[in-house]
């Protein structure tokens, strides 16, 4: 074998994501782009706001010198002080330039964040459904993973996360707004979460991370918000990008925030960056920094991606499928009443590309993202009848 053992299994691990990409391409050199529906791909194509495009073009006319060059490995200062300033709004504690870490988008975030907490065989918790990467940057680190699962609802369930706990806990992570579910933890159920940890953290002698990984934070519905995590325990750490606020996932611009009044943030902070440095990473795109510098309050306008939610409610509703309606992020998570692999299958047959929920640890649904335009939601209706009829058959 010419590659790793290991790399050979995770791409068995991960190929669900990508085996529905190579269909869907197959499907379009078939019968056209326009003739597949494919809601498996997460990638949002509501174009970036106006003022990313003027800022980007005054950047490119900007020649002072050392503008391409390196900077400090977390970040320019300017820049990590104008994140601080908002986020400080967001989190409900007074952030500075020092707790602020840029960062080659939210993966890159993640990846440098357990590169500089985790010792091997240190544990990482992971609330099911998950998003399929997080094993692999655990295990990039030496980490373990421990699953378990959100309940019903997919919210925490706070009783089985206490019961996972051990001595070798080192980071609880969390994905709110989720993906693949579109769940938002409550500001209580992080309360309570944080005072767990914070207790185990003293029974063990030892600190316990709550690490929430929010790139979907402005895309929200129905009223909802995104509530602070800052507020839950002072052992808290954000990791976010740019990618779906401003519609740039291809720039890959993120950061990472550390809890001002964190015990250890100076030690912290320190291997941060210097895992920012050693991963390759060195630092975040210079270009993209001075960017989104000048774009704190700028994003993309979610209410798009509202009606999109409504006509896929509407498409589902008439089909008969059963779902929790997300509160954010941009995708459904319906439940299916075959296996899911089976039931991806009876959509391809009707050009739809969704992705088996097994994909993200939880057989039984599938996942739909509607980053894609509302004339392909609703075309795609009575392909979602027929294969739901069709399911529904074969269950009996």
């Amino acid at each position: 074998m010419t590659v790793a053992k290991k790399m050979s299994q995770f791409a068995e691990q991960s190929s669900w994501i990508r085996k529905m990409f190579e269909e869907g391409a197959k499907l379009k050199a078939e019968y056209g782009d326009a003739s597949v529906f494919d809601f498996s791909i997460g990638n949002p194509d509501v174009p970036p706001p106006k003022q990313f495009n003027e800022t980007l073009k005054e950047l490119i006319d900007d020649e002072t010198a050392g503008s391409h060059g390196y900077m400090p490995n977390g970040g320019y200062p300017f820049v990590r002080e104008a994140l601080a300033a908002r986020l400080s709004k967001d989190q409900d504690v007074q952030l500075e330039l020092g707790d602020i870490l840029m960062t080659c988008g939210a993966a890159g975030a993640l990846n440098v964040i357990f590169k500089a907490l985790l010792d091997p065989g240190d544990e990482v918790i992971i609330i099911r459904p998950f998003f399929v990467d997080y094993h692999f940057y655990v295990d990039n680190h030496g980490g373990v993973v421990k699953v378990v699962d959100a309940d019903e609802n997919f919210n925490l369930d706070l009783g089985a996360i206490e019961a996972a706990l051990t001595d070798r806990t080192k980071v609880v992570l969390i994905n709110s707004p989720n993906n693949p579910t579109g769940q938002i933890y409550s500001a209580e159920e992080l309360g309570r979460l944080g005072a767990l940890l914070d207790k185990a953290g003293e029974r063990f002698c030892s600190s316990i991370y709550l690490v929430s990984d929010e790139p979907y934070r402005n895309i929200v519905f129905d009223g909802h918000e995104v509530p602070a995590l800052m507020t839950a325990t002072t052992n808290s750490i954000v990791a976010s990008s740019y990618s779906k606020e401003l519609s740039i996932p291809g720039e890959r611009i993120g950061y990472i925030a550390l809890n001002p009044k964190m015990a250890e943030k100076q030690s912290v902070i320190n291997a941060l960056t210097l895992a920012n440095r050693i991963l390759g990473f060195i630092n975040a795109p210079a270009m993209m920094q001075r960017a989104v510098a000048q774009l704190q309050d700028v994003s993309i306008d979610s209410t798009i991606y509202a009606r999109r939610l409504d006509a896929f409610c509407k498409v589902l509703d008439d089909a008969g499928f059963s779902y929790e309606r997300p509160k954010g992020a941009f995708y459904l998570f319906p439940r299916v009443p075959i296996d899911d692999v089976e039931f991806c299958s009876l959509l391809q047959e009707e050009k739809i590309l969704a992705v088996p929920g097994r994909g993200f640890g939880m057989p039984g649904y599938i996942r739909l993202a509607f980053c894609v335009d509302e004339a392909v939601i609703n075309k795609a209706a009575d392909g979602f009848k027929r294969a739901m009829a069709t399911a529904r058959q074969q269950a009996g």
